[in-house]
Formats: structure tokens, sequence, C-alpha cells
């Protein structure tokens, strides 16, 4: 099973905490060995910016993302 993962990488996302997840994701990717896939995506949020840093898993939306809410996220993945 392959689990989309869409981050965006809009500078105002990047600088309200997705580059910290994106580290966050990296690490988790690497020290995690499970049935389940992840496909890291980029992406553009389209004038979302005020709810940064935004992440999508499959279709469901994720605002204001920080280190806390992504290591939830995660672990349901």
């Amino acid at each position: 099973m392959t689990k989309e993962l869409k981050i965006c990488m809009g500078s105002a996302c990047f600088a309200k905490g997705n580059t910290e997840n994106l580290e966050l994701i990296k690490k988790h990717i690497s020290e995690h060995n499970s049935d389940t896939k992840i496909k890291v995506v980029g992406m553009l949020c389209k004038n979302k910016c005020s709810d940064g840093p935004r992440i999508i898993v499959d279709e469901t939306e994720y605002k204001n993302v920080t280190a806390d809410i992504l290591c939830e996220i995660l672990k349901k993945i």
C-alpha cells in the first residue's frame, strides 16, 4: 500500500515550518520499515498561505502542521 504525502513547497509554508516538516518526513521514512510506502510530492497550496504549513495525505488536508502534529500524522500512516 502506498500513501501519497503532498507537502507545500511555497515560501510561506516553508517559512512557517515545512522546512522542518520535510526533514521529519525524510527521517521517518528512513527509520521505519513497514508495509506502507510513502510517496512524497511537492505542491503549492494556491493562496491558502494563512493556513500553512499545509500537508495533504491522500485526500486528507492538514493545516497549520507543527512537528508534533506531523509526528501524529506519520504514526497513523
